[in-house]
């Protein structure tokens, strides 16, 4: 039986860092026995974003749960589309103690190029149900144009 050969590198174990980084991510400062090293209202988290394209526009969708519009600053500067945000861990002042806290808190930041094509001048964003919708329309030029054949 022919047995392949793996490269070895001194000082690093692959399986050894995925792993490490699986239990980190799974239990978090549990395992790596550092409690309070990071405060769960601290982290930063990324939310999901959809970006859509039709013949008039580009747009966004962004998951943001448990946000209010009051929440998310959005800028658009040099053609780069900017969303940023906080959730912020609710910390009652009662005796409840949590076994585990999966939901993400935090800061977050997220940045798009967006193409030269578009008209900065007329974006618009709504909020509903926790979803942020951006939308950026195209230049007139921009836009496909059918051209008759003579």
């Amino acid at each position: 039986m022919a047995r392949g050969i793996t490269r070895w590198t001194p000082g690093t174990d692959p399986l050894r860092d995925r792993l490490s980084r699986l239990f980190e991510q799974t239990f978090g400062d549990a395992y790596t026995g550092t409690e309070e090293s990071e405060d769960v209202a601290s982290r930063s988290w990324m939310p999901a974003v959809d970006i859509a394209e039709s013949d008039e526009a580009l747009t966004l969708y962004a998951e943001l749960p448990g946000l209010a519009k009051e929440d998310v600053e959005i800028t658009l500067e040099d053609n780069v589309l900017t969303i940023k945000g906080e959730r912020k861990f609710a910390r009652e002042e009662s005796k409840e103690s949590y076994h585990r806290i999966e939901r993400a808190y935090g800061v977050f930041h997220r940045s798009f190029h967006l193409p030269s094509n578009v008209r900065s001048d007329k974006v618009q964003a709504r909020f509903d149900n926790g979803v942020l919708r951006i939308d950026i329309p195209k230049q007139e030029e921009a836009k496909p144009r059918k051209i008759a054949i003579s």
